[in-house]
C-alpha cells in the first residue's frame, strides 16, 4: 500500500509549475509584411521526490509572428535548470539580464549578455548591506533606464562590536548599524513567519561602471522600504513604506499593514505619494512612465481583504480609484481583487491594466480601461476555448502579448500565449499553446455554489451563497461507495481555485473523492463575504463547511455517508479540529497541519496578534491589553473546549518552528486527546515552519495522511 501511495503521489508532483514569464526579444524579420520573431523565457517550480527538492527551470518558445498574429510556435528545446538564483531581471533594452545569486555563502550580482557573463560583484564581500531580500514582500531587482544601475532591496549592515571598540548608534547613510559592546545580545524583531531574520530593509543601488553598491539615504527611520521600481528618467526610486513603528507585526498573507508609496530622489527627499493611513502593495509603473497604479486596502481587520486598484497621476501628482472595492457581485461577475499585480501589468498604449483574480471558485483574467475604469473578463469566453480550464493565471503582459498559466483540478498547468486586441474586445484574441503538460486525469470535478439555510445566515451580511469544488473519481472501486475526504483551506481569507491542486489530485486517483469548500470569509466572493466572518469564527465557518458536506452527499449518490473524514492546515486546521468536536459521530477521521486550537493561549505567541483580536470580532490597536473578556472570547471560538466530545482519531503534524500558529497549539489538543484516550498521533517537524513546504515533508504527510484515513475507514 505505501509504494502505491508513493507512486500516485510523486506522479501528481512531478508536473512542473510556471512561476514567470517574460519577452526577452522581439526582432522584426519582414517590415513589409509587418513579421516578427518574438522570443518568451518561462521559468518553471518542479519537485524531485527522489533527492527531496524543489528545482527550478527555465524555458524558451520562439514565436512567429504577423501583425498581431502568432502564426507559428517553434519547439522550445530542451529545459535548463536554475541553480542558486534568488532574483533576476531582464534589461528594458531586452539585451542584458541581472541575476543576484547564492553561492558558497557569497551572494553576487551577475550580468549576463550575448556573450556570456559580462559583470560579476560580490556583493557579500564589498560589505555594503545584509543578505539581499528575495521574498514577495520586499524583493525587487530592476535596471535604471539607461541600463547601468540596478536597484534592490538588502538587509541593513549590522557590524558587530569588537573587544577594543564601541561605536555610535548608526551611519548617516542608513547603511549600517553598529553596535555598542552592552548590545550585542539586544532583541531584534523581524516580520514574522516566512521572513525570519529579516528586520531593517535599506534601499541598495549597484552602479555597474563603478563596480560599486551605495546605499539610498533619506527613508524615513519609522518605514521599511520595499517593492522598490525606478521613477522616470532614472532620477529617484518608487517604493512602498511599511511601518515599522511601534513593532513589526507578520507581513506573509496580510494586506492589512499600514503602508504608503513613496518617491525617493537621488538627494535624499523623500516623499509620500498616498494616504498614509492605508495599506499599499504591487507599484507597477506605465509603459509611457506617467502613471502608476497599485493597491490598496484597509489596516488591520481581515488578515487578507478585497483591495482597490489606485491610479497615481505623475504628472498632477494625484491619486484617485481605478478600481473599487467590491462589497459583493452578481453570480459570475468580477469579484474584486484579492492579490499582487504581475510585475508587467500595462498594455503597451498605457490605456489598459490585466490582472489575475479569485472570482467565485475560480481565477481569471481581467483588464480594466484606465480612462473609463471598464472591467472585462479577458479570459473564460468560449471563443478563447478557456471555458475547459478551471483557472486562469495571468503571469505577464509585455509589448501586448499576453502569457497565461491554465489548468484545472484534473489538468496540470500549460501555458498559452496572445496578443490583445486593439480594442477592449476580448473576442478578438487568439490564443496559441505553448506547452506544458498535455494531460488529463482520470477524474471528474465540478464547482458547486451553496446558499445557506435562513437558520444559518448571518443577518448582518444577509444573502450571501459560497463556494466548493468536488473531485471524485470515474466510478467508485469494487462497485462501493466512494469515501469523502473534506479538505478546508487555511487563511481564513484565503482560496480554493479550481487549477491543478497535486494533493488533491493524488487523494483522487487513490480512489478518494475530494470536497475542497470556500466557505464564507473565503476570498473570491467580495469584501461583505470577508467581513461577515469577524467575530463568527468556530460557527458561521464550521456550518459552512458541514453544509458543503451536506449537499455534496445528498447531490452525488456515489458518496459514502459513512465514510468521511476531513483534513486542513492553519485555520482549515481549526475547523477540522471544530467540526470532529461539534459533530463527533459524523467524521471517522482527521488529519491536522499546525492547527489553531486554543485561541487565547495563541494570543502571546503568533505573530500576527492584530488577527487574534480580529477574528473574535475585536477591535486591535498596539497598545491594546488582553483582558478577561477577550480571552473568554477566544477561548469559547476555539476547538479545545470541543476536546471531550472528539471521538475521531486525529493525526497532528506540526512545524517547529512555526511563527504564525505555535506548535504547542497542537500540543495542547494532544495531551487533551492522550488523556481521554482518544486515537491520536503527533508528526514533529522540527525545521519546519508554518506551511510545511519541504518537499520531504509534504511527502511523509500525504503518506501518514492515506494510511491513517485508511486505517480508520476500514
Amino acid at each position: 500500500m505505501e509504494s502505491e501511495i508513493r507512486d500516485v503521489f510523486r506522479h501528481c508532483m512531478r508536473f512542473p509549475v510556471p512561476i514567470s514569464a517574460s519577452v526577452i526579444a522581439d526582432e522584426l524579420l519582414d517590415t513589409a509584411n509587418k513579421k516578427r520573431c518574438i522570443t518568451v523565457l518561462t521559468r518553471w517550480s518542479q519537485c524531485d521526490l527522489e533527492r527531496g527538492v524543489k528545482l527550478q527551470f527555465s524555458k524558451t518558445w520562439t514565436l512567429l509572428c504577423k501583425h498581431d498574429t502568432v502564426e507559428h510556435v517553434l519547439p522550445s528545446g530542451t529545459s535548463s535548470q536554475i541553480e542558486n538564483e534568488l532574483l533576476s531581471c531582464q534589461s528594458p533594452s531586452g539585451t542584458l539580464q541581472a541575476v543576484i545569486r547564492a553561492e558558497a555563502g557569497h551572494q553576487y550580482l551577475e550580468v549576463w549578455g550575448q556573450n556570456g557573463l559580462e559583470k560579476s560583484l560580490d556583493l557579500t564581500a564589498l560589505n555594503k548591506h545584509g543578505r539581499v531580500y528575495e521574498d514577495a514582500q520586499f524583493g525587487c531587482l530592476a535596471w535604471s533606464p539607461c541600463e547601468k544601475k540596478l536597484l534592490y532591496v538588502a538587509e541593513k549592515k549590522r557590524v558587530e562590536p569588537s573587544v577594543h571598540s564601541s561605536f555610535g548608534s548608526a551611519n548617516e547613510d542608513g547603511g549600517l548599524v553598529l553596535l555598542e559592546e552592552q548590545d550585542k545580545n539586544v532583541y531584534v524583531e523581524d516580520w514574522g513567519e516566512g521572513l525570519v531574520g529579516k528586520s531593517s530593509p535599506v534601499l541598495c543601488v549597484a552602479d555597474l561602471n563603478k563596480a560599486t553598491v551605495i546605499i539610498y539615504a533619506g527613508v524615513p527611520p519609522h518605514i521599511s522600504p520595499a517593492q522598490a521600481l525606478w521613477a522616470p528618467n532614472g532620477r529617484g526610486v518608487v517604493f512602498v513604506g511599511l511601518w515599522n513603528e511601534p513593532f513589526r507585526l507578520g507581513l506573509k498573507f496580510c494586506s492589512n499593514r499600514r503602508s504608503a508609496l513613496y518617491y525617493l530622489d537621488m538627494k535624499g527627499n523623500c516623499e509620500c505619494l498616498s494616504s498614509d493611513g492605508m495599506s499599499v502593495s504591487s507599484p507597477r509603473m506605465s509603459p509611457d512612465s506617467c502613471w502608476i497604479v497599485y493597491l490598496q486596502g484597509e489596516v488591520f481587520g481581515p488578515h487578507h481583504q478585497c483591495l482597490s486598484m489606485m491610479l497615481y497621476d505623475m504628472k498632477n501628482r494625484s491619486s484617485s480609484v481605478l478600481v473599487d472595492v467590491i462589497r459583493r457581485a452578481e453570480k459570475g461577475q468580477f469579484a474584486g481583487i484579492y492579490e499582487s499585480l504581475p510585475s508587467h501589468c500595462w498594455s503597451a498604449d498605457s490605456e489598459r491594466v490585466f490582472f489575475s483574480s479569485a472570482c467565485e471558485n475560480k481565477k481569471a483574467v481581467f483588464s480594466v480601461d484606465r480612462t473609463t475604469g471598464k472591467i472585462i473578463q479577458v479570459c473564460g469566453l468560449d471563443v478563447l476555448r478557456l471555458d475547459d480550464f478551471g483557472s486562469v493565471q495571468l503571469l505577464t503582459i509585455q509589448k501586448d502579448l499576453m502569457v497565461l498559466s491554465c489548468s484545472s483540478p484534473n489538468q496540470p498547468p500549460c501555458l498559452r500565449a496572445g496578443f490583445l486586441s486593439k480594442v477592449n474586445r476580448a473576442e478578438d484574441m487568439q490564443l496559441s499553446n505553448l506547452g506544458g503538460a498535455d494531460v488529463y486525469e482520470g477524474f471528474d470535478w465540478q464547482p458547486m455554489l451553496i446558499t445557506p439555510p435562513s437558520q444559518e445566515e448571518n443577518h448582518q451580511f444577509s444573502g450571501l451563497n459560497f463556494g466548493a469544488i468536488l473531485l471524485k473519481p470515474y466510478s467508485p472501486p469494487e462497485r462501493r461507495k466512494t469515501p469523502l475526504v473534506v479538505n478546508i483551506h487555511g487563511g481564513p481569507h484565503a482560496h480554493f481555485a479550481a487549477d491543478w491542486n497535486a494533493t488533491a489530485a493524488a487523494l483522487t486517483k487513490l480512489g478518494f473523492a475530494v470536497l475542497m469548500v470556500n466557505y464564507r470569509g473565503s476570498t473570491g466572493f467580495g469584501q461583505d463575504s470577508i467581513e461577515s466572518l469577524l467575530g463568527n469564527v468556530g460557527s458561521q465557518d464550521v456550518k459552512d463547511v458541514q453544509r458543503a458536506v451536506l449537499c455534496a452527499l445528498q447531490n452525488e449518490t456515489t458518496l459514502d455517508p459513512d465514510r468521511v473524514v476531513v483534513m486542513g492546515g492553519s485555520h482549515g486546521g481549526f475547523l477540522a479540529c471544530h467540526l470532529i468536536g461539534q459533530y463527533p459521530d459524523f467524521y471517522r477521521a482527521c488529519a491536522a497541519r499546525n492547527p489553531v486550537i486554543n485561541a487565547a493561549t495563541l494570543l502571546g505567541t503568533s505573530d500576527i496578534v492584530d488577527w487574534r483580536y480580529s477574528s473574535v470580532g475585536l477591535q486591535y490597536a498596539f497598545d491594546r491589553l488582553p483582558t478577561s473578556q477577550s480571552l473568554i472570547s477566544m477561548l469559547d471560538k476555539s476547538p479545545i473546549i470541543h476536546a471531550p466530545q472528539i471521538r475521531a482519531p486525529v493525526l497532528l503534524m506540526l512545524g517547529g518552528r512555526d511563527r504564525r500558529v505555535s506548535p504547542h497549539q497542537g500540543l495542547e489538543l494532544y495531551r487533551a486527546l492522550k488523556s481521554r484516550n482518544t486515537p491520536v498521533r503527533l508528526l514533529w517537524f522540527s525545521d519546519e515552519g508554518h506551511t510545511l513546504s519541504k518537499v520531504n515533508t509534504q511527502s511523509d504527510c500525504f503518506l501518514n495522511i492515506l494510511l491513517w484515513f485508511k486505517e480508520h475507514l476500514n
